[in-house]
């Protein structure tokens, strides 16, 4: 499993080229026909409940719904805007001058209601255009007081917190969503095979995460998915750490978390590599995350070997119970305190969950997460190894979307 020199190492020919403007454009267009069917289902909750309509928040929903697209952060300076009601028969998208235009041209379908700086001032107007009196809220995506100050200023409206129904859909992956994630994985892997010479001693951790997100950002990605962690040494012992001033040194770990998006799907991936030969505490730490992904995947495998029923498919419970015996096992459950991964999307962390408190359910279908133990051994080291697995019950099929290689990596140290 080792490798010892350079010899061999992933070249960035090795990974899928960037995303062509054409296949962008395809992307494009698959939402726009699949939008009625995303749409119809919401509908057809609203209406199983005896609802009017549906006041959604998150920048995710309105994209995915709409076709808006507001920016990760954006929605601290947008005020309303980005917000929306979807009734029976239209979707009304909330916006200010600065987004009007936009909304026009991403969702010419939906109706723009001027957003207000007072929410709680135009919510009877808004409700009474759209002829709205029971209104569905994701409680758990609004402010306490923003929700008390809409129900004082339209008593006549009842405000119902709405199910996860957004969220349990967007788990659910359609084709074009999974050929995102998968471009958006391959332009990690390229990033990082390019990035691999500029990995060695005496680099700060800082400049190596910065060479990264250029990589990225040259390499098709519009964004980065998430700010990068490079972690050395007893750094890597820090699960979300960020990259510092500390320089690499012969025989340590460095640790590396990031992803890429692409056409608004995400990547996430996180390597373990070795700067110079790797100390046999590292090395043993290494092999063991690895068995413990193993025997992640290998339940995954056999529970989609006989998952034509989606019942038979395992829960995240069940399979990070798979990897958690194994470090366990070792003598390290301690040192694994973190869920064994999460589904990835328009959103780093969406549903579905594999951890200790994960729904005891089957998992959806077909659906993306990734699957990522790790063991941290405070003020010595720390190894993680994260890949995304496209799980698909229906087809009988398991596949890891990362491709960079899982063996260890050994750089001159």
């Amino acid at each position: 499993m080792t490798r010892r020199t350079t010899r061999g190492l992933p070249v960035p020919a090795d990974f899928a080229a960037p995303p062509s403007e054409r296949r962008r454009r395809g992307w494009a267009e698959a939402d726009l026909a699949a939008r009625p069917a995303r749409l119809g289902r919401l509908r057809a909750r609203l209406a199983e409940a005896g609802l009017d309509a549906y006041f959604g928040l998150r920048r995710e929903e309105i994209r995915y719904l709409a076709g808006v697209v507001i920016g990760e952060g954006e929605e601290k300076v947008a005020g309303h805007s980005g917000r929306f009601l979807v009734t029976a028969d239209e979707v009304i998208v909330l916006a200010d001058s600065r987004y009007t235009l936009q909304v026009r041209r991403e969702a010419p379908g939906a109706r723009i209601f001027d957003a207000p700086a007072d929410l709680a001032g135009a919510w009877p107007a808004l409700l009474d255009s759209a002829g709205a009196r029971r209104v569905a809220v994701p409680a758990g995506d609004i402010p306490r007081a923003l929700w008390e100050a809409l129900a004082a200023a339209a008593p006549g409206v009842e405000l119902v917190p709405a199910p996860t129904w957004v969220d349990a859909d967007r788990a659910v992956k359609e084709p074009a969503e999974v050929e995102r994630i998968v471009a958006a994985a391959a332009v990690a892997d390229r990033a990082l095979a390019a990035l691999l010479p500029a990995i060695r001693p005496g680099v700060p951790e800082a400049r190596i995460a910065w060479r990264l997100e250029m990589l990225m950002r040259e390499g098709g990605a519009e964004a980065l998915a998430f700010d990068i962690a490079c972690l050395a040494g007893s750094n890597a012992a820090l699960p979300h750490g960020s990259p510092g001033p500390r320089r690499l040194r012969p025989g340590q770990v460095v640790l590396l978390d990031f992803g890429a998006q692409v056409a608004g799907y995400r990547s996430d991936m996180t390597r373990t590599l070795f700067v110079g030969e790797p100390a046999a505490r590292d090395l043993a730490v290494y092999e063991l995350v690895a068995r413990a992904q193993a025997a992640a995947i290998g339940a995954l495998e056999a529970g989609a070997a006989v998952a034509r029923d989606p019942a038979a498919l395992p829960s995240g419970r069940e399979v990070d119970a798979a990897a958690r015996a194994v470090i366990e096992a070792a003598g390290h459950g301690r040192h694994f305190g973190h869920g064994l991964g999460h589904g990835i999307g328009l959103a780093t962390h969406e549903r579905p969950a594999l951890s200790r408190s994960a729904p005891d359910e089957p998992l959806p279908s077909p659906t993306v997460f990734s699957v990522e133990p790790g063991v941290y051994l405070g003020g010595r080291t720390g190894v993680r190894i994260e890949d995304l697995v496209l799980l698909d019950g229906a087809a009988g099929r398991v596949e890891r979307l990362t491709r960079f290689p899982r063996e260890v990596l050994v750089l001159p140290g």
